[in-house]
């Protein structure tokens, strides 16, 4: 399966359901809430125009790729519950990283919630690392981890 870009707004509800879906086992793990709760169609498309998104499938997985200074910010990456284990995730970053490399970004950047120590082994066995930690508004600990991977050129 291939990743295809996603730029019909016809798609986002099933985008919308796939990310509820996968991010459901954080509900009462992470404080604060996801911001995947203010996640809406009108903020997939204000995404898929200052950014992109990436679906493989009906979507079965995402990922929202976002250019900023220095990496191409990798965001909402998600795999139904079913399809988990098939190396979709990595063809997503595979993805992520073909696209920096156009943009001629150097990097992956991600972030992950301190409370996920699931998520952040994956991300380290897909060879990103450690590179800082921040907390959201009001929080006087840290709250995320972010990560970044160089790409290959």
């Amino acid at each position: 399966m291939t990743p295809q870009l996603a730029t019909d707004p016809a798609l986002w509800p099933a985008i919308l359901a796939l990310l509820h879906e996968a991010f459901a086992y954080m509900e009462g793990r992470i404080d604060p809430p996801s911001s995947l709760r203010d996640l809406t169609p009108a903020a997939l498309s204000r995404q898929a125009q200052s950014g992109e998104i990436w679906i493989i499938g009906a979507p079965v997985a995402c990922v929202f790729l976002t250019p900023k200074a220095g990496a191409l910010y990798v965001g909402k990456l998600a795999v139904a519950q079913g399809w988990r284990g098939q190396g979709l995730a990595r063809r997503l970053l595979d993805q992520a990283e073909d696209r920096a490399r156009q943009c001629g970004l150097p990097a992956l950047e991600l972030q992950t919630r301190v409370e996920l120590v699931e998520t952040q082994a994956a991300f380290q066995r897909l060879g990103f690392k450690e590179v800082g930690r921040t907390s959201h508004s009001g929080y006087d600990h840290p709250t995320s981890i972010t990560y970044f991977r160089p790409v290959a050129f």
